[in-house]
């Protein structure tokens, strides 16, 4: 039933990191209620069913400008651990549905709330995405080729691991600590705090001057020639990180560049090296190169597309994708001994008010949309 069972969550809609934290908490066995308003949030009309963050949960419809509505929330808050918002700030108390208000009905609640920029600054009721807040953090600044402008890695930091992720650890947290205290709080989870929390390593080698701003040559960004993806004779391309000199001892033998071989390189050999193992690795498909390294100590790895990635036998082992209605997606993590989790259910279209009314045991009137 998963570690989570038992958990009861209210998520009011939004995009982003929102729905992600609910999808984690639903993933995990909690028993997750999203309330929609007259309108689903703006972005890509995708069709419930390809929404993959909305599978696990319920859904009902409140237009909370109609006051009985209102009560309606309140009265589940008042039975719930999680209440999630990820509008800015002032609009959840605006609505009437703020902490005060919650926490009033239910002194026990976690409120967790997730913006981009926190709930204080001078820029926390400025609009922003995903992109505004790694810009901000400094971490768009370290992605990227040499010269290049820097390059958006998608929405996966601000808005899933600094985002959305934080804000589930968050709540779990501040659940934690009410088993000691008896008492709820709010949880203020901000992107650009998030964002900055993924890059703390990297504030230590600033500090030890292992770590300049050009985008591109340094360790870890495509600047060592043995952490980078290298174009195969296909056209596709192989992932080589191979940090440790014992792993690039062994990438050199495979690449025939035996000179190399025990002779740790200075940062001013990179790009001469770099052109090396580039030119080798153009010499053969990406099956060849995954046929030289199977099994062998190089920290290689084929760059699959995101529909070979399901396929490949590893993931298919460990049954790291899973099929929900006819749609092949990442399965829940993390992995639990005892408490197993049950496959999530498809992104449901909402079910009526009184149906999780009655399963929450909570009573009171509202007006349908």
């Amino acid at each position: 039933m998963g570690p989570l069972h038992g958990l009861r969550v209210i998520e009011m809609a939004s995009i982003g990191p929102g729905p992600f934290a609910g999808m984690l908490l639903a993933d995990l066995g909690a028993d997750v209620v999203r309330v929609e308003g007259r309108t689903s949030p703006v972005g890509i009309e995708l069709g419930r069913r390809y929404d993959t963050m909305l599978r696990g949960r319920t859904a009902i419809s409140l237009d909370l400008k109609k006051p009985a509505n209102v009560a309606t929330v309140l009265k589940l808050a008042a039975e719930a651990d999680i209440f999630l918002e990820g509008w800015r700030p002032g609009v959840a108390e605006r609505l009437g549905v703020g902490p005060a208000e919650c926490l009033a009905r239910n002194p026990r609640l976690i409120y967790g709330r997730m913006t981009g920029w926190g709930q204080q600054g001078p820029l926390a009721s400025t609009p922003g995405h995903d992109i505004n807040y790694l810009a901000l953090s400094g971490a768009l600044h370290m992605v990227g080729r040499p010269g290049g402008p820097p390059t958006p890695p998608l929405n996966f930091v601000g808005d899933f691991g600094g985002g959305g992720m934080l804000l589930g650890f968050g709540v779990l947290a501040a659940l934690w600590e009410r088993t000691r205290s008896g008492s709820g709080q709010v949880v203020d989870a901000a992107m650009v705090d998030g964002v900055s929390l993924l890059a703390t390593t990297f504030a230590g080698l600033f500090a030890a001057g292992l770590w300049n701003n050009e985008r591109g040559t340094n360790l870890v960004d495509g600047g060592a020639p043995y952490y980078d993806a290298y174009e195969t004779a296909d056209g596709r391309y192989f992932a080589i990180g191979a940090i440790e000199n014992k792993f690039q001892d062994e990438l050199y033998r495979l690449l025939a560049l035996d000179d190399l071989i025990g002779k740790p390189l200075t940062k001013h050999q990179w790009p001469q090296v770099k052109e090396r193992v580039a030119a080798a690795i153009r010499t053969r498909t990406r099956e060849e190169w995954r046929q030289v390294f199977e099994g062998t100590d190089t920290c290689t790895s084929p760059v699959l597309t995101p529909n070979e990635a399901p396929l490949h036998p590893h993931n298919v082992a460990r049954a790291t994708f899973v099929n929900i209605d006819g749609i092949t997606q990442p399965a829940p993590a993390p992995r639990f001994s005892r408490t197993f989790a049950d496959l999530p259910s498809a992104p449901a279209d909402c079910v009526p008010v009184d149906d999780v009314l009655k399963a929450w045991g909570v009573t009171a009137d509202f007006e349908s949309i």
